[in-house]
Formats: structure tokens, C-alpha cells, sequence
């Protein structure tokens, strides 16, 4: 059996920072998502959820819950960053495997503050840092895999070095499949207008994790228009519900179940909508809608502990 299994994450409830007063509380998201008919999800920011083992297995399994990854941000094209970024991929790592996890998603850290949208570095690396990060990913991932078993998946993420296509394919080939793979966040890939599809079935054994998202274009165009930060993208509402933006989900799922379901058989995508700050009745009715909407497109979409899976 064959699937694409679909669960959510606390970025669709507005969840950015492990502690913030604009966002729901962690007993809230897990009733709710557990509500909306998920039965999978990211962790979320550390720290936001429970970060001792044993508190976190009870709580996800008071609402019939499972994890498919956790996530953590990295800046390994700065010198002298190993030893930053490893601390938290350790904490994170552990406590991904300790409640099964199997996968920890990679985001590279924004050159704008990711609240505020302020510069922080220039928005693009030079040779030197583009080695530091692609090494040093190779090195996150073996690692990970081997004291922690979990398979590492890098995020390509608006306001970051590696957003555009050209930057996604650049890493892609300047990285080890043994260790590291992508989260291929549809949204964000579209976000700089480029072309899941084409990228799907380009790599499909680089696809080890996907993450469901759509823009809208008039919002984006704007967004590039006028050089705007993401978190301002976020509060102008350039993330959107499906089948109200672009990419196509039909199309995208298609194009998992043809050319990655063969060789990652049980893939997962986790349904994500920025939202950071939203009112705290938002998330609910929009998860609910996606989760029918996806459920809906068929194939081998597997959505809830009810769905049903294509041989």
C-alpha cells in the first residue's frame, strides 16, 4: 500500500515562536487539529508543545495524535555556527524520536528577522558560504541519521538563501541523498513563482517530505513589486486556503503519487497555512475545509485515521 499521508502543523494555527501572546494555546491546537480529523503532526516551534518526552506522548495520546517530524532553523553558511545549530538539532532530534517521529524538516534561518522582516545579512550567499551550508547539511544529516534516526528534510523558505528554484535545484545537486533530502513546501516554492511539478518530477528521490501550502498570485506579485518581508507577506494574506490559490493541489499530488510514491512509498504532507498573528477562531473552519477539500482530490491521498489508501 501506497500513500500520501496528510496531517497539519501549528504553523495553520498561527504557531511562529514557542511562546507568543497573539498565538493559541498548545492545548487548543492539539483539541482542535485532533478535531479538524488530523491524526498526524509536526511539533511545531520547540518549546511550544511539550518538551518532555513523557508529557508530549500524553498529551498526543489524549487526542489519538501522532508525530511525523519536528523542526528546527539552521545558518550553517556562517562561520563557527556548528556548534549553535547543533545544540538545538539535539533537542529537537531527541524528542522527535522519543514520542516516533521519523523525519526532522531543516529550514535555513531568514536574512530578515522573521518577526520584524528587518535585514540581518545580505539576502545572497557568496561561494564560500554556499560550501559551508551545503557541507554542513551533508554532515547535519549524517549525523542525525545515525544517532538519532531520523532522515533530514531542508525547507526551502521565503526570505532565505535558498527560496527561488534555481536555488532549490543548486542544493539539491550540491548535497548528499544519503542524508539530505527536501521538504518541499509548495507554497513557498510558488512563492518566488516556481514550478512544483517540474521539481517533482526533476528530483523524486530527493522528495522525502512535503508540505501542502498555496498563494495567492495577485498577494505575491505584489510581495515581489515591492520587495516586501515575509512576515508582512503572511499579515497581507499571501497564504491561502486550497483550492483558492496556486499551485494546483491536483496537479502536485498527481505528480507525487507518479513519480515519488515509487520510490518513497509512505510520504508524508503536512498541511501548512502561515497565518502568524491570526484570531484565535481562524484555524478551525479553514482546516476543516482543507482537510475535506484534500481528501476529495483522490488518488492516493491519505487524510485522517478514517481514509482510505490506493494500492
Amino acid at each position: 500500500m501506497s500513500s500520501i499521508r496528510v496531517g497539519s502543523a501549528p504553523d495553520s494555527w498561527g504557531v511562529w515562536f514557542p511562546e507568543d501572546p497573539e498565538q493559541t494555546t498548545p492545548e487548543r491546537f492539539l483539541a482542535e487539529v485532533a478535531g479538524a480529523g488530523y491524526d498526524v503532526i509536526e511539533l511545531g516551534p520547540y518549546g511550544f508543545l511539550p518538551t518532555d518526552p513523557i508529557a508530549l506522548a500524553d498529551a498526543l495520546r489524549g487526542h489519538g495524535l501522532s508525530v511525523s517530524a519536528g523542526t528546527v532553523f539552521e545558518h550553517l553558511h556562517q562561520p563557527d555556527s556548528w556548534d549553535h545549530v547543533w545544540d538545538q538539532v539535539a533537542d529537537v532530534a531527541s524528542l522527535t524520536r522519543a514520542v516516533g517521529g521519523e523525519h526532522l524538516v531543516v529550514i535555513p534561518e531568514p536574512w530578515r528577522d522573521h518577526k520584524t522582516g528587518a535585514p540581518k545579512e545580505p539576502r545572497e550567499l557568496d561561494a564560500a558560504s554556499w560550501d559551508r551550508l551545503t557541507t554542513g547539511m551533508d554532515t547535519l544529516g549524517r549525523r542525525v541519521l545515525e544517532e538519532y534516526g531520523l532522515r533530514v528534510q531542508f525547507h526551502s523558505h521565503a526570505d532565505s538563501h535558498v527560496g527561488y528554484q534555481r536555488e532549490i535545484e543548486r542544493f539539491v545537486e550540491s548535497t548528499d541523498p544519503r542524508y539530505v533530502n527536501l521538504c518541499l513546501d509548495t507554497g513557498h516554492v510558488s512563492y518566488y513563482g516556481g514550478d512544483n511539478v517540474a521539481i517533482i518530477r526533476a528530483y523524486p528521490e530527493r522528495i522525502g517530505y512535503l508540505h501542502l501550502k498555496q498563494v495567492d498570485p495577485a498577494i505575491v506579485a505584489r510581495v515581489e513589486a515591492e520587495d516586501l518581508p515575509f512576515p508582512d507577506a503572511v499579515r497581507a494574506g499571501a497564504m491561502i486556503e486550497p483550492p483558492l490559490g496556486v499551485p494546483s493541489m491536483p496537479d502536485v499530488l498527481a505528480a507525487v503519487e507518479e513519480a515519488v510514491l515509487p520510490v518513497n512509498p509512505d510520504v508524508f504532507a503536512i498541511v501548512e497555512q502561515d497565518m502568524y498573528p491570526c484570531p484565535p477562531d481562524m484555524p478551525l473552519p479553514i482546516a476543516k475545509r482543507t482537510r475535506t477539500y484534500l481528501a476529495g482530490c483522490g488518488g492516493a491521498v491519505a487524510v485522517g485515521p478514517a481514509a482510505l489508501t490506493t494500492a
